[in-house]
């Protein structure tokens, strides 16, 4: 991970404790740790946290293709936010890749941005496997690295590299072997089932028991 580093051209996905399940990709000329401080304002609840940004040939260019690929998952048009996990962006953004430039810290601005962020990750770390359908053995892959996985063994376990784990005491071994130093994680977002991160399965669950 590069800290501080300016480049020429950056392209960035971000997330936001604030807004679940959703990402932001954009670009910027200047150092990317400066552009996510930049945007954590007065509109924000919480900061965003950089979840890949790289320097590519041409970002703009980049960018416009991802927006169109993922143009379905669009919040709104206009904007840049994508209602999808981070790693299928990445995915696209790792090809075209000259340079990683991930922050790997948490980029904080204000006295109690640890507290509030990892308050609202607590609240939405609980998640029970039942609720949504996913059954005891089920196989779970790693948000950051599709070869890391581990297996469904209760309501709210898995077993991970041999041992018993919550999703986001797990995922935040993975995070920081990956060489980010979050000081905690929402396991959902951070672990898929078939394609598809905790998360979505469990508003999917929601949005069907609403209608």
């Amino acid at each position: 991970m590069a800290e501080g580093r300016k480049l020429a051209e950056i392209i960035y996905i971000l997330t936001n404790e604030a807004m679940p399940g959703l990402v932001k990709i954009g670009i910027t000329s200047g150092d990317v740790s400066q552009r996510v401080k930049q945007l954590d304002n007065t509109s924000t609840p919480l900061p965003f946290e950089c979840f890949y940004a790289a320097e590519v040939i041409d970002a703009a260019k980049a960018e416009r293709a991802i927006h169109t690929a993922f143009g379905d998952h669009r919040v709104r048009s206009g904007r840049e936010f994508f209602r999808l996990s981070p790693d299928k962006p990445k995915a696209i953004v790792e090809l075209l890749c000259i340079n990683e430039v991930t922050p790997g810290i948490e980029l904080f601005t204000e006295p109690g941005d640890k507290e509030a962020v990892g308050e609202a990750k607590k609240r939405r770390a609980n998640f029970s496997f039942a609720k949504v359908g996913i059954a005891p053995g089920a196989i779970l892959q790693s948000v950051f690295d599709d070869q890391i996985t581990c297996v469904v063994k209760g309501e709210r376990w898995v077993e991970f590299r041999g041992q018993e784990h919550s999703l986001s005491s797990s995922a935040l071994e993975i995070a920081h072997e990956k060489g980010f130093a979050w000081s905690a994680v929402a396991g959902p977002d951070y672990w898929k089932f078939e394609g598809k991160t905790l998360s979505e399965w469990r508003e999917d669950e929601s949005t069907n028991s609403n209608d």
